[in-house]
């Protein structure tokens, strides 16, 4: 067989995937499921742990900060 005339396999199930509308799944069902286990944490990409900012105050906190004390 021509290496071009290949059908791509599911990057979930890897069953043949035809339809190019969810590549590089084979279904929508597929593409979903992989979204879901991205969501709940069950990848993780390697690599040293970031420390995470408190980004949770909004702009200028900082200067509302500087102002109480």
């Amino acid at each position: 067989m021509n290496p071009s005339q290949r059908t791509p396999l599911c990057a979930r199930c890897r069953k043949q995937a035809v339809a190019a509308e969810y590549r590089p799944f084979c279904s929508k069902r597929c593409a979903d499921a992989d979204l879901g286990q991205w969501l709940k944490g069950g990848y993780v990409i390697p690599g040293a742990a970031a420390e995470q900012a408190d980004d949770t105050a909004g702009p200028g906190a900082a200067e509302d900060d500087t102002d109480s004390h």
